[in-house]
């Protein structure tokens, strides 16, 4: 994904990217999924006097509830069942670098209370340790949700937020980028055209497609297309735009419930059942996981290989 780009939008991004490069305070990334939340925060540790060290990335929904001190905070042998050695946790892979809380509104509250503590000490322990590490990284974060809507709906403490929010940055979503879709697309396609040895290129009718294009799954989504179009395509990629795998039967809602045909592969109606329960929810992933049954990672997980199938929805 592209950092900039030549729209108006991405290129005051990239002079605040800049001058928070400069400084060691907490940025708090802002934008929708696919958007390249994570590409800025790369940027930002690549243009910081960190760059030498690490950059380690976090899905904060993802962390397991009962192991969540062990994974951030590193465990000793013995310390609890299945702790068979010492083991690093995320503070110290990133020691000296860049610690990326991606989703960070999806942390658990509790955590979030730990968390804080050891940025205001700047020292933290393993679990099951008695020494005191320096907690040595740069905390930068991420979420597709409002903080300050966060905090009211009680999924994000106050006092989180005011240690994560030093420096704000929104990512725009791709409709509001002008022709950068078109500048991406042509990047991606001279990235596979590179890889496999082609020259393959756009037709005039791709192109207007991309341009027309509002992107609900953003850059990603945009990714996804080139690279599907370049699969299916000989010379000149002019496939359709919004074209999916193709499916033999669908479910149908139907007042707030699905009707599912005898015959439908299980893969699709587990697929379906997932994103319309996520849909009645408003996106809310937790919810949804809950009524789903799953953990929260599980979801992330299913979600996860949705999105590299360009089977989300967005």
């Amino acid at each position: 994904m592209d950092v900039t780009g030549m729209s108006a939008v991405m290129q005051k991004l990239a002079t605040q990217l800049q001058l928070a490069a400069a400084t060691d305070a907490s940025v708090f990334i802002v934008g929708e999924s696919g958007a390249g939340k994570e590409i800025i925060a790369r940027a930002i540790h690549d243009a910081s006097e960190r760059r030498a060290a690490p950059f380690v990335a976090v899905n904060c929904g993802a962390i397991s509830g009962t192991l969540a001190h062990a994974e951030l905070f590193g465990h000793e042998k013995g310390s609890f069942t299945g702790a068979v050695a010492q083991n690093a946790g995320y503070f110290e892979y990133a020691s000296g670098g860049t610690l990326f809380l991606d989703e960070v509104t999806e942390m658990p509250p509790d955590m979030q209370v730990h968390f804080l503590r050891v940025l205001e000490a700047g020292t933290y322990q393993r679990v099951g340790g008695t020494d005191l590490l320096r907690a040595n990284v740069r905390i930068i974060c991420a979420s597709n949700r409002d903080p300050a809507a966060s905090v009211a709906d009680g999924r994000l403490r106050q006092d989180f937020l005011h240690r994560l929010l030093v420096i704000p940055l929104r990512v725009p979503p791709l409709r509001e980028r002008g022709d950068d879709a078109l500048i991406l697309a042509q990047r991606f396609l001279d990235g596979l055209n590179a890889q496999y040895q082609t020259e393959k290129t756009f037709s005039k009718r791709m192109l207007d497609a991309i341009a027309q294009h509002d992107w609900p799954g953003n850059v990603r989504e945009l990714r996804n297309v080139v690279q599907r179009a370049f699969i299916l395509s000989d010379t000149q990629l002019d496939t359709n735009l919004l074209a999916r795998p193709a499916t033999s039967q669908h479910a149908e809602m139907r007042e707030g419930a699905m009707n599912f045909p005898v015959g439908m592969p299980l893969g699709q109606a587990q697929r379906a059942f997932i994103l319309a329960t996520l849909a009645h929810h408003g996106g809310d992933k937790r919810l949804a996981a809950d009524t789903l049954g799953v953990s929260l990672k599980t979801l992330y997980n299913r979600l996860d290989v949705y999105e590299k199938e360009g089977l989300s929805g967005g």
